[in-house]
């Protein structure tokens, strides 16, 4: 008698990574879900991104090469390089350029040494730091144009600052016109931009500097290392990527300078504080050629993107 013999279940043989596939097949449900939850998550944020960044930045370079403006029966043309250049060979803009130079050169090193200043003074332990921390910020969450107009009636010719020098130097010192004077609208619209953005960018120095290992600072103190050597040996070079973060953030808030222009002096006195971006925002609101400020617009992109490579080239960490 032959008996037949039932064929044997073979045992599943494990996916990689050590589950079976029946158990893979239930999780690729789940794993696909998840992906649905993470894109729909970030969709809202991707679609404003969309919106208002990126179909802008494309609508803006293809403009600037027509004759577009904002309000005209006439249908729009391509006109090449005429708008770039008009650009080049107008005076308004070279002046701004040059005015947006002068801001950077000055308020790069001063605000970015200050705010160091600030973020050493606060980096200790002591009664009521969190008092002057709070001080030292509470101008960078006030609104620029609300901190422009304040300082706008500070600046008048009677105004607080005019009294002040009135009073301390007994009447010796005669008030300035400070915004509509030529040779002193960028230099008070400098210290206005330097007093409001210090505070943030002394947090970031701070955050820099509690980064910094307490051990370096008890060996150079135990190697009878004086304060600006713990500084110039162990703050300064651990401050090498913040510093570089610093540098680049000031640099491009700089040469975007607006607000305080726009509300204070709106380009003048004799273009003395017409800056790159407010020259684009006047040529294409208050003039209506759309087509002329994207162009504007377009050379102010490629000049921020030049400066802040070269300046990270020069920040680089080298071997």
């Amino acid at each position: 008698m032959t008996t037949t013999q039932l064929p044997s279940r073979r045992p599943a043989v494990p996916a990689p990574g050590g589950t079976t596939p029946a158990a893979a097949r239930r999780k690729r449900p789940r794993h696909l879900r998840e992906q649905l939850s993470g894109w729909g998550m970030i969709a809202p944020a991707a679609v404003l991104l969309l919106a208002f960044v990126f179909l802008p930045a494309i609508l803006g370079f293809g403009l600037a090469f027509t004759n577009a403006r904002l309000i005209s029966p006439r249908p729009v043309e391509f006109v090449g390089m005429d708008n770039f250049a008009r650009l080049f060979t107008d005076p308004t803009f070279w002046r701004a350029l040059l005015n947006v130079s002068y801001f950077a050169v000055v308020v790069v090193p001063v605000q970015s040494g200050l705010a160091l200043a600030m973020a050493l003074l606060i980096n200790k332990k002591f009664r009521g730091v969190n008092f002057f921390r709070t001080v030292y910020f509470l101008p960078v969450v006030t609104s620029m144009v609300v901190v422009s107009l304040l300082w706008l009636f500070m600046y008048r010719k009677d105004g607080l600052i005019n009294e002040l020098l009135s009073t301390f130097s007994f009447g010796l010192i005669p008030g300035a016109d400070w915004l509509n004077d030529p040779a002193t609208a960028m230099p008070a619209i400098i210290a206005l931009s330097i007093w409001q953005a210090a505070g943030f960018h002394m947090i970031i120095w701070l955050a820099g500097l509690q980064s910094i290992s307490g051990e370096l600072y008890e060996a150079a103190q135990l190697d009878g290392a004086s304060r600006w050597h713990q500084f110039r040996y162990v703050t300064w070079p651990g401050l090498k990527h913040t510093r570089t973060l610093v540098l680049v953030t000031i640099t491009i808030q700089a040469l975007g300078l607006f607000d305080q222009v726009s509300v204070m002096t709106q380009g003048g006195p004799l273009d003395s504080t017409t800056t790159i971006i407010y020259e684009a925002v006047r040529s294409g609101f208050k003039q209506q050629e759309t087509s002329y400020a994207s162009a504007i617009s377009l050379v102010f992109f490629v000049l921020v993107l030049l400066i802040s490579a070269v300046q990270r080239y020069l920040t680089r960490e080298k071997d």
